[in-house]
């Protein structure tokens, strides 16, 4: 039997046992031992997504733990092993798997979300899903791997180049990790945020940040760039006015990546992407390949994943952790400890 947080309906957690979860052919045990909470989990928690989650759902997917045991057919796993999980599962048949594209299969299995996640004590996944850790990484810096992987892949869909001037809107986790994988390829990047705490955070990682309240960021974008405007801009803010902010700040054949999930169809200044020749790119999850930089980002320094780590909860304290985060400003990422040091948990 193993502790877990589960959904059981809008802005209603708990902590339960749940019931064994031996790995069977081609699955692996593992034992988490931190999970991150993100915007995705808050929409679960604020019922946005009823709709496509069954409850009670168990949460989680930003996530780094051991191998515990492996299941018949399993090759290249040992108990002990420090990994990380990609947390999608395709049916490798549909058209989107068959183009080459099965991170966003049409049928995805997103783990966490339409089946259990990581928010446990004992979790069993399929095999293919793991990737792994340097040993000598921290599990709780590790956590960070899978929102890196995001970045990784937005900057990826952006094709963002040396030199480029990068304007990043909206300053939270992956937002911020955007900025710095952007800044790792050799891009001049500026932040876009309204909250102190957030452009702090920031600027303690060496970025340089705008606050929108202050001070016309477009006027700055043109400033910046000489009166050229920026050649990319991500909108991570999920807002209207980020979304105007994002598309005003580029210049002649800029690149707009969207990375927020919006909830709501938003108008859009379509004469500045003619006029402009502006691309309108879409960027969702990830491949192994961005997860496997993500782990070399994150194990080298790259990302300064403990200036981003807020606090660490006991999993028992996880529903209080989901009601902090809505305050957004002050909190960046909260991890829930999963570790288990009792006897009652299924080994």
């Amino acid at each position: 039997m193993t502790l877990a947080v589960r959904y059981t309906a809008a802005r209603t957690l708990d902590t339960a046992v749940v019931g064994p979860c031996e790995p069977g052919p081609g699955e692996v045990l593992l034992a988490p031992a931190y999970v991150g909470i993100c915007g995705t989990d808050l929409h679960i928690f604020h019922g946005d997504m009823d709709a496509r989650v069954a409850v009670p759902a168990v949460l989680g997917h930003e996530m780094a733990g051991r191998v515990v045991r492996v299941g018949a057919g399993v090759e290249g796993w040992r108990p002990g092993d420090a990994v990380t999980v990609m947390p999608l599962a395709w049916d490798g048949t549909c058209p989107a798997c068959r183009a080459g594209n099965s991170h966003i299969c049409q049928n995805l299995d997103f783990i966490g979300i339409d089946s259990p996640g990581a928010m446990q004590q004992r979790w069993t996944v399929p095999a293919g899903t793991l990737v792994r850790l340097p040993q000598s990484l921290a599990l709780d810096r590790a956590a960070l791997v899978e929102p890196t992987a995001v970045a990784v892949h937005d900057v990826g869909r952006a094709e963002v180049r040396a030199g480029e001037r990068v304007v990043v809107v909206g300053g939270g986790p992956v937002g911020i990790l955007i900025a710095l994988v952007a800044r790792a390829a050799g891009a001049e990047v500026r932040v876009v945020e309204l909250s102190a705490h957030r452009r702090k955070l920031a600027e303690e990682s060496g970025l340089v940040t705008w606050d929108p309240a202050a001070e016309d960021v477009v006027e700055a974008a043109w400033e910046w760039t000489g009166g050229a405007g920026a050649d990319v801009a991500f909108e991570v803010s999920g807002a209207a006015a980020g979304v105007d902010t994002a598309v005003e700040v580029l210049g002649v054949r800029g690149r707009l990546c969207l990375v927020a999930i919006h909830p709501r169809p938003r108008e859009i200044n379509l004469h500045r992407f003619f006029w402009r020749e502006l691309t309108l790119v879409g960027a969702r999850l990830y491949d192994r390949s961005d997860f496997e930089k993500a782990v070399a980002l994150v194990a080298d320094g790259t990302i300064p994943a403990d200036r981003l780590i807020s606090k660490v909860v006991p999993l028992t304290e996880a529903p209080a952790a989901f009601e902090a985060l809505e305050g957004g400003g002050d909190v960046m990422k909260i991890l829930v400890d999963c570790t288990d040091d009792t006897e009652g948990a299924s080994a």
